[in-house]
């Protein structure tokens, strides 16, 4: 009997097993984990004093992991060689730090750890951990507090380091160049506020980096840049607003490259306004040149004819007070062929020029060539006007609401430097009602001028822009329907742009103030009034 009971036993586990296997199911596995992790040893404990060793380790109630370590970590003072920190993408229930650099003394050292501390399961980050020792006999305890802002933009960059260097005998401006902080913070990726501690007294220069290398020093090229004028006296109870911005570069020639035949580029380096391209030596009878700009790179196009038949020339560069001699070698290469591009397309604003634009210099433009009619097969009256840098000529005229545009331009309109002629061109354009956009007005107050008003997008893109000398309206007319940010610039100089600041020069960015809140273009509206009180 007790044999028979076994075996039905048997089988009924033999069949639920079976069942089980069968029908697999994800287990619950209960509720998630939403707990960050808690630390229960620190060898040495944070906040020691005569620190001498070379070793650190934080232990955890469970096992962690070391995310994005490189930008989240941030050691104040700076050190020469990093330290080498594990795990790094692998599990552990603790993180030791080996220090390889030789430690200043009686200096406190911070080691910040921002987010990069997570639980192995959920990810839960143990947030803004900071071990904090001294070589000394004390642990230093001041700090400088302060926002970090864009001069330019709505929004500041993320991650911005913020530093303070140690007004010494050894301190110029050009330090920031060469040689790391004495202490520094970051604003990581959400926050816009910063606080620089564990610091000592003394007088400091205050400066934020949006640091694209990683190396704690100014590279003008890549970096953006903000300081505080003055002198930090810690300990001190002020707060401090840095504003970012990018400086424009040193004016700098690069070596020329043979483009084309018969074109040459000219690469740079900050602003070619006053720019100059002078060829050295004897060129040959009848020599011309054009001088044209790329539309999107740092670069000048030097065209010239007839072909010089040498193998190298020398070029002088000048701008302002910058003078430099290259050398260019020539190549045999096919000259460039003559195409016209139209800037637009399809649907033309009522305040908008046409805009032809070729690939190569146009030295005649014969107006007489060229038609534009109206859906009604009616002549509209033009006129022209022709940009030589940007190699563009502008047909301006008048547009009326839902009507079509047919532009016709017969062969020879157009001659390029080379004596190449256009073919038949036709282009066909429209536009929409008045009810498809909208128009805002904007009514500063408390404003210093000159100004400019500008209409930008979120990330501070400029859709429209006036210039303004004097306390008037500002009707902007005939927008396309989108939300916009108003922006205005203090343009003390009067030459109707943002001018950037510049560092050793000690020279802030000129002001620019956002209005709070969006302004809604809806199609249809009428200048709703817009009032921009400026501080």
């Amino acid at each position: 009997m007790r044999i028979k009971w076994f075996k039905i036993l048997v089988l009924v586990l033999s069949i639920n097993l079976l069942y089980t296997c069968a029908n697999r199911g994800r287990p619950s596995g209960g509720e998630k984990d939403i707990d960050a992790p808690l630390i229960t040893k620190e060898v040495p404990e944070n906040f020691s004093t005569n620190f001498k060793g070379n070793e650190i380790r934080i232990y955890f109630n469970e096992y962690i992991k070391v995310k994005n370590l490189q930008k989240q970590l941030i050691i104040s003072p700076p050190m020469d060689t990093e330290p080498t920190v594990t795990p790094l993408g692998s599990a552990s229930k603790y993180i030791k730090i080996i220090i390889n650099d030789t430690l200043e003394d009686n200096t406190t050292y911070a080691f910040n750890f921002g987010q990069s501390i997570v639980d192995n399961n959920e990810e839960n980050p143990y947030e803004y951990y900071r071990y904090v020792f001294s070589t000394g006999d004390v642990i230093d305890s001041l700090s400088v507090k302060g926002t970090i802002m864009d001069a330019e933009k709505l929004k500041p960059d993320t991650f911005v380091s913020v530093m303070l260097y140690e007004l010494d005998s050894t301190y110029t401006d050009s330090t920031v160049y060469k040689q790391k902080p004495k202490y520094i913070t970051n604003t990581l990726d959400s926050l816009t506020s910063f606080s620089i501690d564990n610091i000592k007294e003394g007088q400091y220069k205050l400066i934020a980096i949006k640091d694209e290398n990683g190396n704690f020093t100014f590279q003008q090229k890549s970096d953006k840049i903000g300081f505080y004028e003055d002198v930090i006296s810690v300990p001190t109870d002020s707060t401090y607003t840095i504003k970012l911005f990018k400086e424009v570069l040193e004016f700098d020639a690069k070596r020329p490259k043979q483009i084309a035949g018969q074109k040459i580029g000219f690469g740079y380096d900050g602003d070619n306004q006053d720019m100059t391209i002078e060829l050295l030596g004897d060129v040959p009878e009848g020599f011309e040149k054009r001088i044209t700009k790329d539309k999107t790179k740092d670069t000048l196009y030097y065209w010239y004819k007839p072909k010089i038949e040498i193998d190298s020339a020398q070029f002088v560069i000048r701008n302002n007070t910058f003078v430099d001699t290259l050398t260019h070698k020539f190549r045999d290469i096919e000259r460039d062929s003559l195409i016209i591009r139209a800037v637009q397309s399809g649907i033309i604003n009522f305040t908008d020029d046409f805009i032809l634009e070729g690939t190569v210099p146009f030295v005649n433009i014969d107006e007489k060539q060229v038609t534009i009619l109206d859906k009604d097969s009616i002549n509209v009256p033009f006129t022209t006007s022709f940009d030589e840098l940007m190699n563009r000529c502008h047909f301006k005229f008048e547009k009326k609401e839902s009507d079509n545009y047919n532009i016709q331009i017969l062969p020879n309109t157009f001659e390029d430097f080379f004596g190449h002629v256009n073919d038949t061109l036709n282009y066909a354009l429209r536009t929409k009602t008045l009810a498809d956009y909208t128009n805002i007005r904007v009514r500063l107050e408390n404003a210093e001028y000159p100004v400019i008003v500008q209409l930008t997008t979120e990330k501070g893109e400029v859709k429209y822009e006036q210039f303004g000398t004097e306390p008037r309206l500002f009707d902007f007319k005939n927008l396309d329907p989108n939300d916009y940010y108003i922006r205005v610039i203090y343009d003390t100089n009067g030459n109707q742009k943002w001018d950037s600041g510049n560092f050793l020069l000690q020279q802030q960015p000129e002001r620019v103030s956002y209005a709070s809140g969006i302004v809604e273009g809806r199609a249809g509206w009428d200048y709703p009034e817009e009032i921009f009180k400026l501080d």
